[in-house]
């Protein structure tokens, strides 16, 4: 048994993560309708005015807006109907004064007309239709260019794009857009007791969970996760899966991190890389590491599932995102009575997972080897480290996960 050296603060944690991890550059193109949640990676100038062709707002009639100034519902002006417009046709008339074309929403406006008269504010009879109320030129049309004009910036690179932006991407005629790779993050299950699902277990073996759930939170953090196969408690080993892992942009290990007989991973490190730091205060999770090995992160999860998860929310997370070029997750939170009393834990900072009932917040935590420990939970407690005692009853803020 090797005891830890100085273990950090938590937030000294996540500022050396911060320091040691900078956005990937790479860039790909994608089809427009896998973009949601990808980031621009170029600002996106507009080709084509939008709409491309000034055309009518609604269903109804294409006039001259003058001809319509004296029309009342007492008094209406009767128009000549010379000819129909639906969405999709070139026009090929011009309208006088006194006549009108009928037009379908989303159709050209025809040349001479400035405006469209709403059909409900209208009367046909046969080829002929009465007006009954005045309007004024460019009402109920839109006019080319008046959403998008061409030669504008019209999405700025480093956004986020959702179903709208996509939307203005596809008023361009674009079937593709050039967005940041998503980062590749390689996960590593070891330890001999480990096994793969499927294969069946022997005496004193457990099936793996740590590569699946945090290969799960990767994806949900704008990831690709690399799962690679189950490194055994041998240097040898564990240094071959670091290998292969370091093809990716960060290297996540669950299990070996701490300071047990068979805990290697400090040593493979040390031979290989640096340490910039090996144990947190916080709880659980106290053995976590953070180390760069040929340029590349490489962060040492604690073996025990909820240890693993709840670390990987709290360091892993932001590092994922910073390399997505993702804004930080500022995660929801919610307000709620404590259900019971709740001892701290004096000199590390203390995450609890709790489930909301009613207005309440009522701990799930079991031990640091229980998943559901998380998997019962709508979220979390921060509790500080000078904090010995919290009260039942007492206002604690829950981020949910």
């Amino acid at each position: 048994m090797r005891p830890f050296g100085a273990l950090i603060s938590y937030q000294e944690a996540k500022e050396v993560i911060d320091r040691h991890t900078s956005p990937i550059m790479r860039i790909e193109a994608v089809l427009i309708d896998d973009a949601v949640n990808r980031i621009l990676a170029e600002d996106l100038v507009a080709k084509i005015n939008v709409p491309p062709f000034t055309r009518s707002a609604m269903d109804g009639y294409a006039v001259k807006a003058k001809d319509t100034f004296d029309a009342g519902q007492f008094k209406p002006q009767v128009f000549k109907i010379i000819g129909e417009l639906h969405a999709g046709e070139n026009p090929t008339k011009k309208i006088k004064s006194g006549e009108c074309i009928q037009i379908s929403t989303g159709a050209v406006m025809p040349e001479g007309a400035d405006s469209v008269i709403m059909v409900e504010d209208t009367e046909r009879e046969e080829n002929e239709v009465k007006v009954f109320k005045s309007i004024t030129p460019g009402t109920n049309i839109g006019k080319m260019g008046g959403d998008i004009k061409a030669g504008v910036v019209i999405l700025k690179a480093g956004i986020v794009l959702d179903a709208g932006k996509v939307g203005v991407i596809a008023s361009q005629g674009l079937s593709k857009i050039k967005v940041y790779e998503k980062p590749r993050i390689a996960v590593i299950p070891t330890g001999e007791e480990v096994v793969q699902s499927g294969k069946k277990l022997q005496p004193g073996q457990l099936y793996d969970i740590n590569s699946h759930t945090i290969s799960a939170l990767v994806s949900a953090s704008g990831g690709i996760p690399v799962r690679i196969d189950i490194a055994g408690d041998k240097a040898e080993e564990l240094r071959a899966a670091v290998k292969e892992a370091l093809k990716s942009d960060i290297v996540v290990l669950s299990g070996g991190s701490s300071v047990g007989e068979r805990d290697l991973l400090v040593d493979v490190i040390d031979m290989w890389g640096e340490i910039l730091f090996h144990g947190v205060q916080v709880k659980p999770g106290k053995p976590t590491i953070f180390a760069m090995i040929e340029g590349k992160p490489l962060m040492g999860m604690p073996g025990y599932p909820t240890s693993c998860l709840i670390n990987s929310y709290l360091f892993l997370v932001p590092a994922i995102r910073k390399l997505a070029h993702l804004p930080s997750r500022s995660g929801d939170t919610v307000k709620a009575k404590l259900s019971r009393r709740i001892p701290g834990s004096t000199g590390r900072r203390q995450f609890l997972t709790v489930k909301l009932v009613g207005d309440e917040a009522v701990s799930v935590f079991k031990e640091s080897g229980a998943i559901t420990s998380i998997a019962e939970a709508d979220g979390y407690i921060e509790i500080p480290e000078n904090i010995d005692m919290l009260e039942k009853g007492q206002i604690v803020t829950v981020t949910l996960f």
